[in-house]
């Protein structure tokens, strides 16, 4: 299944606490930008990072993935949350795919 991930940090980039946001199917799951960011606003988060895998075995980030990346970060700014980096992971291969060091974002 694929699953996402959001860590929330603080200023410090300490852990705050590890989210699992949802638990998908075999082909995707869907994230909700406004849960993901209540959370971190709840717990005075200053960065995020998120995380999900690709059951599929596939590091490149589809389209769906690029645009929500995008509308995170657009959206967190705005509360002046960072986002930090999304990573695709593959833990089977112990793979993974940054946005940040991509520099997709």
């Amino acid at each position: 299944n694929e699953d996402f991930y959001v860590m929330y940090l603080n200023r410090g980039h300490k852990v705050l606490g590890i989210y699992p946001h949802t638990k998908g199917g075999i082909n995707y799951t869907i994230a909700d930008v406004r849960l993901i960011l209540s959370v971190g606003l709840k717990i005075a988060a200053s960065s995020i990072m998120l995380s999900h895998n690709h059951p599929s075995g596939s590091l490149k980030p589809s389209q769906a993935d690029i645009d929500l990346t995008r509308k995170i970060k657009q959206a967190a700014t705005m509360m002046e949350i960072t986002l930090l980096d999304h990573i695709i992971v593959i833990p089977e291969k112990g793979e993974y795919y940054s946005f940040a060091e991509e520099g997709v974002f």
